[in-house]
């Protein structure tokens, strides 16, 4: 099962709002999720994104690959940098 870290879509039309899930790739975007890890308003910005931490970086690690817009959430956020200097000091 390849998991993927996206976006799902939620909000009326032309007011969209997205949440932040771990997904089976094959499935559609608004589709079954495995577990729900955030979301993203896009008219607040990234800024005020809510990610549960804990939650993302376990996907990370059993080897969950990010959509592009995740991996900017991510990083942005700070999660990308904290798994690259955990996976450092593994090593």
């Amino acid at each position: 099962m390849a998991v993927k870290l996206r976006l799902t879509r939620i909000g009326r039309h032309e007011d969209p709002f997205y949440r932040i899930v771990a997904a089976d790739s094959r499935f559609a975007r608004d589709g079954r999720i495995i577990e729900q890890i955030g979301y993203f308003d896009p008219d607040k910005g990234v800024e005020n994104a809510v990610v549960d931490e804990e939650k993302a970086m376990q996907w990370l690690d059993k080897g969950a690959v990010c959509s592009d817009t995740v991996k900017a959430i991510l990083s942005k956020k700070g999660i990308i940098a904290k798994r690259a200097e955990a996976k450092k000091k593994v090593k």
